[in-house]
């Protein structure tokens, strides 16, 4: 079997969300199952600038419009898995992935146009069984590869996050060169504008979301970001395959951030030297004896981020501390550094992604803060569960299918909001700093989260069943 894994971040090269995680990790464990994988990502100056590469003297003339891009494809083997990057500098060589920093670049479509591309000219030269894409930055591939070329293997699109969906401008349909015909509601028209992952939800022989519950709530108004009709079309090739994190990257035991290792045997005490030296790393000093609660995500509204805000000052008022990392928008971003100068001694706060830091928050935090209004998977969570941190999370997506509330003594593993509320955000972290008061208690789950397996196993064999039952036609 002959897989090729396309997508438009892959960790450790490039990232700036949890894709870059699944597409650095799955193709991995895929590998490991004796799936013979390439993974193909573009070539963005963050990973020019850092990589060295071979050149496997591969070509391929792009049509644009009306004229023609190279794509020179360059290679490296990360842990026994080939990775081919496209290059061009025209498209990928800019500071960011997506965005210049306050704006998405405004040739986007073209960008990926080209990459998709790109892709399907790749799959078709080296004789792929299946192809699996990942959100919209690749879908149009699959519109190319079936609707074009009529190509007769195999293609899986993976739904990370449905709130993207890469739409834009009908006039900008000529850079496809695709024939207007194309642009019709059972394909790539979307009220009037391209919708690229919507093609490829209706082109691809497989769909997956990255959770189970995910996979119910994208067919319904409210999570379904005006696709959902288009994805009750196709319910029948909708499979939700929930995530699995890589340990090798977040483990506690041998984890090389944080300032003591552990285990669940010995999770009591190194947590209290990885709580005092997160604390001194935003500065808040090392009172261990008052509950820390981490947060790492975007500052975006999908993530919590207004009820989060709306409930700070309050919370700030009690005997805990906070400490959050991420970046998003600026009116967040903004607040926070004002309440970090009104609260200096109990809110941590930093602006952008640092790893070290992220993998002391999970360390060191006895709780860790997920209200997302939405969340396909989520990782964090199941992150936190590792490193024996009590998540605290609205229950949707893929935190629904994870998170047990401590009220069941036998399954919980964490803490349930009952709804999307800031009182209820404010409750559910008090809930937290009663348990905090509770030490017997809090060891017992800490000590259960951490045995809990979220390894990439187990989600691979379920895409390498997938891929099988595909290639045997039994859907």
């Amino acid at each position: 079997m002959k897989v090729l894994f396309a997508s438009s971040e892959v960790f450790p090269f490039s990232k700036t969300g949890g894709l870059a995680d699944v597409s650095g990790a799955l193709p991995l464990a895929l590998s490991k199952l004796n799936v013979e994988i390439s993974v193909i990502t573009p070539l963005y100056k963050c990973v020019k600038d850092r990589f060295s590469m071979e050149d496997p003297n591969i070509t391929f003339d792009i049509p644009i419009s009306s004229k023609t891009e190279k794509a020179t494809l360059k290679k490296l083997t990360y842990k026994n898995v080939p990775i081919f990057f496209v290059e061009n500098d025209n498209y990928f060589y800019r500071d960011g992935l997506y965005t210049d920093g306050n704006r998405d670049y405004q040739d986007n479509a073209e960008r990926f146009i080209f990459f998709s591309k790109a892709i399907t000219e790749f799959a078709i030269s080296n004789n792929f069984d299946i192809v699996h894409l990942n959100d919209w930055q690749t879908a149009l591939t699959s519109v190319f590869l079936k609707k074009v070329y009529e190509w007769n293997g195999k293609i899986v699109l993976t739904i990370h996050n449905l709130g993207y969906q890469g739409i834009f401008w009908a006039y900008d349909m000529h850079l496809t060169n695709l024939s207007w015909e194309y642009f019709n509601p059972n394909l790539l028209e979307f009220w009037g504008n391209i919708n690229f992952l919507k093609g490829g939800i209706y082109t691809a022989d497989a769909i997956t979301t990255v959770s189970p519950r995910y996979a119910e709530e994208i067919l319904n108004e409210e999570f379904g970001f005006g696709l959902d009709g288009v994805l009750r079309d196709v319910k029948h090739k909708i499979h939700g395959i929930l995530n699995g994190i890589d340990y090798e990257e977040w483990s506690p035991e041998t984890d090389k951030f944080i300032i003591k290792n552990f285990d669940y045997n010995t999770v009591t005490e190194a947590k209290k030297e990885c709580k005092k030296d997160l604390l001194n790393s935003y500065g808040l000093g090392e009172d261990i004896k008052k509950p820390a609660f981490g947060i790492i995500s975007r500052m975006v509204i999908q993530k919590g981020w207004d009820i989060i805000i709306q409930s700070l000052e309050n919370l700030l008022e009690d005997d805990i501390y906070i400490v959050a990392l991420g970046s998003g928008e600026k009116e967040y971003e903004e607040k926070l550094k004002e309440l970090q100068e009104k609260y200096k001694n109990k809110l941590g706060v930093k602006i952008g992604y640092d790893n070290g830091l992220a993998h002391k928050i999970e360390a060191g935090a006895d709780f860790f803060i997920m209200p997302s209004k939405y969340e396909p998977c989520g990782l964090n969570q199941m992150i936190s569960f590792k490193y024996g941190t009590i998540p605290i999370i609205n229950p949707v997506g893929g935190l629904y299918d994870t998170v047990v509330d401590i009220d069941d003594r036998k399954n919980g593993n964490g803490i349930r909001m009952k709804n999307y509320s800031t009182d209820e955000l404010i409750n559910s972290i008090r809930r937290a700093q009663r348990l905090f008061k509770n030490p017997l208690e809090l060891s017992r789950i800490r000590k259960k989260i951490m045995k809990l397996d979220y390894s990439w196993t187990s989600s691979a064999m379920k895409y390498l069943e997938l891929y099988r039952r595909l290639l045997e036609n039994e859907f």
